[in-house]
């Protein structure tokens, strides 16, 4: 049976739907941020100035003031005291309601003004002496603006009576892991008795907080392990290779796989000779050699009778992957197409005719890739890297262009365990934890901004020391023009501060054929400090680059800072990353800088940097997928780690109930998680 969903004017569903309100689970799952006490009055004269308190009061008389602005002023008195209301802003059905000798019960914060004591902009409703008190807390919802929390709290309390609360967890699991019925939890948290503390309840320890927490994590791991099954059950082409091709690229690299190299390369291959499609993602922190484990998967896939195509999420690194792949894999007689939106139309064209007739297996490109024009003769290998950067949808019509195509997905920003668990569930996990030898570490400095003169005399001498620096300008989210007009005042200002030296300058709205002329003379030694904005966040190699300069850093996010200083160290030579930071420093800009100060190991960053941002900045794209965690913990691992094992044995032994779980939780909003 249909769940029956609240009949309500246009203007109100469209609110309700900004916050997910759309079926009585929905309301029903929509749990207070915090409580308020109306179950007891406070005489005037015990108010104490910033708690929020209840009070019952007689009207003394109210007017319209001018004094600095309109606004409405009641003085209201009890027994024992007076104070005044204050309405800056106010509806004439408002000021009817005051009229002296009207009983009041309000609510609100007592502050000292002008006039002695006031509240400003209480909440307030006429009484009659004697009436009754509520019996339990008030909750306060999230809301929208236009959207009232007394309209909110009649439609909770509607969906509650008509909703089904049938627990879909049976006794037995709920005795052993100690967690309180559904109905019970979901009932008190919306209506709590006044002998539960508040502070309790808000601080998510009670037990039926544990509950809901618990019930999230289930119905996310529910979904990404049917989503991974549902997937195993596809059929898919069983690439089955004869190490030709792979085998002389491994011949003729200069160079041995790290043992982690080795390890994730075979259970790559094992994965693309099963019959069903490969869902892996391949992470590993800055140049840990992602790309030579992706070219031995293309290989693979070439050696089957397959083409191999590779999507990044911007040209400087698709074109980083183009020359290395093609460096590669030329030799071995292959040909590489390389595909992005600013190639020539002549070009494009021709690239298109190669890759949709068969005659090119290997193919690089940015988002061109999946363009509706674009066909595949025989897609057998989707790879996506720096796959958080695109949306479900991208990375799914990518895979949509092979007949339920492998897929690949690499990320430099490792992923803590306590994410992997949840966001990531329906993944393969395949992880390079080791470094290539011959990789110099960085060592990373702190510099306020006063000491920039001696940051640049730091960059002088190592470029005549034979060496390269990058200078990476300030991040300004708001404005892409901003941040350009930032990047070419820095170029200005370096190219007169050092004129023995040739300076170069790249940024996003630089011509790609500007770009790469830039780089090319960065990774020649024709220019000796390339200054840049964050493109050059990834897919940049430059061996002879040992000196990083951040300016500004403490704008910059945990995982961009430690991309950016992935950009050197990539030679035998001793590197460093001097972070410029100005002054004052706030708190979370101040942990940031400390981290990423003391430690250069990437899944230790990941972890603080889940700690700092929480898990929906972190997660990226990928949320337009999967929801957010509301109410669980991601740091509480052990109750990961218990959703995860009751997922798996309920859709085992009790498939009904794991259905009707994720009907309340998701409502069949499950179809992204198929990217």
């Amino acid at each position: 049976m249909a769940e029956k969903k609240p009949q309500e004017g246009n203007t109100l569903a469209g609110r309700l739907a900004r916050l997910g309100l759309r079926s009585d689970s929905d309301f029903v799952l929509h749990l207070p941020l915090r409580y308020e006490d109306e179950t007891r009055l406070t005489p005037l004269c015990d108010a104490r100035p910033g708690l929020a308190a209840q009070f019952e009061v007689e009207v003394v008389d109210s007017e319209i003031a001018y004094r600095p602005r309109r606004q409405l002023l009641a003085r209201v008195r009890d027994a024992g005291g007076a104070l005044s209301l204050r309405f800056l802003n106010f509806y004439p059905s408002q000021q009817k309601v005051l009229q002296p000798g009207v009983r009041l019960r309000i609510f609100g914060e007592v502050h000292e003004g002008y006039l002695g004591p006031e509240i400003i902009h209480p909440r307030f409703h006429v009484v009659t002496e004697g009436d009754p008190l509520p019996e339990c807390l008030t909750p306060v919802y999230p809301t929208t603006a236009g959207l009232g929390q007394a309209t909110l709290r009649r439609l909770i309390e509607k969906a509650l009576a008509r909703a089904d609360l049938a627990d879909t967890l049976p006794p037995a699991l709920r005795d052993r892991l100690r967690l309180p019925e559904f109905a019970a939890a979901i009932r008190l948290l919306h209506t709590p008795p006044p002998e539960l503390a508040q502070a309790v309840l808000e601080s998510r320890d009670h037990p039926s907080w544990r509950r809901i927490q618990f019930d999230e994590l289930l119905a996310q791991q529910l979904s990404l392990r049917r989503a991974y099954t549902a997937r195993r059950a596809r059929g898919a082409p069983r690439l089955l290779a004869t190490a030709s091709l792979t085998g002389a690229l491994l011949k003729a690299l200069p160079f041995r796989l790290t043992r982690a190299q080795q390890r994730a390369w075979q259970e790559i291959a094992t994965d693309l000779g099963q019959p069903h499609p490969m869902q892996r993602l391949l992470q590993g922190d800055v140049g840990s050699g992602k790309t030579v484990v992706a070219a031995l998967a293309m290989l693979h896939a070439v050696e089957a009778g397959y083409q191999a195509a590779l999507m990044a999420p911007t040209e400087i690194l698709a074109e980083q992957h183009y020359r290395k792949l093609a460096a590669w894999l030329e030799p071995l007689g292959l040909e590489v197409a390389w595909l992005t939106g600013s190639l020539k139309k002549r070009e494009k064209e021709a690239a298109i005719a190669r890759v949709g007739a068969g005659e090119t297996a290997i193919i690089v490109g940015t988002h061109a890739l999946i363009e509706d024009k674009v066909e595949f003769a025989r897609l057998g290998l989707a790879i996506v890297d720096e796959q958080h950067r695109f949306g479900v949808r991208q990375r799914l019509a990518l895979k949509e262009k092979g007949l339920f195509a492998h897929q690949l997905a690499m990320s430099a920003t490792p992923i803590p365990r306590t994410l992997a668990m949840s966001y990531y569930a329906d993944l393969d996990v395949s992880v390079l934890d080791e470094l290539p030898p011959g990789r110099s570490p960085v060592t990373t400095k702190l510099v306020a901004e006063a000491r920039r003169g001696e940051v640049v005399t730091r960059v002088r001498e190592a470029c005549r020391g034979g060496r390269q620096a990058y200078w990476v300008c300030p991040l300004i989210e708001e404005s892409e023009t901003l941040q350009l007009k930032t990047a070419e005042e820095t170029f200005a200002r370096l190219t007169a501060e050092l004129p023995d030296l040739r300076i170069g300058l790249v940024h996003g709205r630089l011509k790609t054929a500007e770009k790469a002329a830039v780089m090319a003379a960065f990774v020649r030694n024709e220019v000796q400090v390339l200054v840049a904005t964050t493109v050059i966040e990834v897919g940049v190699d430059v061996p002879n680059a040992s000196l990083m300069v951040i300016e500004h850093a403490e704008r910059f996010g945990l995982a961009q800072l430690h991309q950016l200083r992935g950009r050197v160290g990539r030679g035998a030579a001793q590197s460093a990353c001097i972070l410029l930071y100005a002054q004052p420093l706030g708190e979370l800009a101040r942990a940031r800088l400390k981290v990423i100060f003391e430690s250069a190991d990437g899944f230790e960053i990941a972890r603080e940097d889940l700690r700092l941002r929480g898990p929906g900045e972190f997660v990226g794209s990928r949320q337009s997928g999967l929801p957010l965690l509301r109410y669980a913990d991601l740091e509480d691992a052990a109750l990961v780690e218990q959703a995860r094992a009751v997922a798996e044995d309920m859709l085992r032994d009790a498939p009904e109930s794991a259905a009707a779980h994720l009907q309340r939780w998701l409502g069949g909003r499950e179809e992204l998680l198929k990217a």
